[in-house]
């Protein structure tokens, strides 16, 4: 059932084949700018250039990155190889090399004024292609993880970008620093009645309702962080946590690991104790409780891991609401 359920999830998506022997070329860039073949993702804070009609759109209400030739493209800070592309049915053959380029704000207005033409993964994530969807969330999250490793975390020295933009090195103690992603467990838990909990955070309104979350801690394993993240957020004692599939979450580094888990035969479920910090209310829903509601309580928008588990268990996709997007 994972994998199935994994590949309906719109940012586990993907059809680029990352071509890691490549990386380690130093030439790499300079052989990439030579070939004509090459394409360009342009980000700027965080949001990447979605073609026009004018670059092959071939619908305007269907959205796909603009895969510009390197011509094209003002100086950038900062250059990621991100592979080739596998995508039959997109406009560039398969074996097209795909590079991200991080624009900085002069840049990207030259490139391309209207704002509007800069869209966020969020927003694009159920509507591109798995290509485009796979490439952004790739250089999203090897992005952020730029952002937040400047300096070598041994001596304090500012790192430079090597490896294609997949490692940085400190010059002056020569250590090296990889990509991070932080693993974190999501959970559908249900009663003895077959109803599931669903939490309101203490950073949304109060109508906003998602499964529970929490990040996985050192020394531990996915299971025990189910069990351990459920018990902190609600009071309640769960058992069988059993792995549906993960997402990647590039908000900033997370790879969200979805499980489904059951109530302890022990416990009571009206025992809830939210945790009064992170989670402020608990509810059960029924299936026919949670149909009833989408007009009134905020669930997990479509992006989301969240939203997908949830239709997965209600077997059927959820009614149009006051989306969100939460992993």
């Amino acid at each position: 059932m994972s994998f199935a359920f994994t590949t309906r999830l719109p940012l586990s998506r993907h059809a680029v084949d990352r071509d890691h022997s490549a990386r380690a070329n130093p030439e790499l860039f300079d052989t990439l700018w030579a070939d004509a073949r090459t394409r360009v993702v342009a980000l700027w804070n965080g949001k990447a250039l979605i073609a026009g009609l004018d670059e092959h759109a071939s619908d305007a209400d269907v959205p796909r990155l603009a895969l510009l030739a390197p011509g094209r493209l003002p100086p950038s800070e900062l250059r990621l190889y991100l592979g080739l592309s596998l995508d039959e049915g997109s406009v560039e053959p398969v074996g097209t090399p795909l590079v991200a380029a991080q624009l900085g704000d002069d840049a990207a207005r030259a490139l391309e004024p209207d704002e509007s033409r800069w869209a966020s993964l969020r927003e694009l994530a159920t509507s591109l292609s798995d290509r485009d969807a796979g490439a952004f969330a790739e250089a999203l999250g090897l992005l952020n993880w730029h952002k937040s490793h400047t300096h070598c975390p041994r001596c304090g020295t500012a790192t430079t970008a090597e490896d294609s933009g997949w490692t940085r090195r400190c010059p002056t103690c020569g250590s090296q620093v990889f990509p991070r992603t932080d693993p974190a467990v999501i959970v559908l838990i249900t009663d003895s009645a077959d109803r599931i909990l669903l939490g309101s955070n203490a950073m949304w309104e109060n109508n906003r309702y998602s499964l529970l979350a929490g990040f996985v801690e050192p020394g531990e394993s996915l299971e025990a962080a189910v069990i351990r993240e459920m018990f902190e957020e609600t009071g309640l004692r769960v058992t069988d946590p059993v792995f549906m599939g993960s997402q990647p979450w590039p908000f900033p580094a997370s790879l969200m690991c979805g499980f489904t888990a059951r109530l302890d035969d022990g416990q009571h479920a009206d025992g809830l104790l939210p945790d009064g910090e992170e989670i402020l209310e608990l509810r059960w829903f029924s299936r026919d409780e949670l149909r009833a509601s989408t007009g009134t309580v905020v669930l997990p928008g479509p992006s989301s891991i969240a939203r997908g588990m949830l239709e997965q268990w209600l077997g059927e996709p959820i009614a149009p609401g006051p989306d969100w997007v939460r992993g």
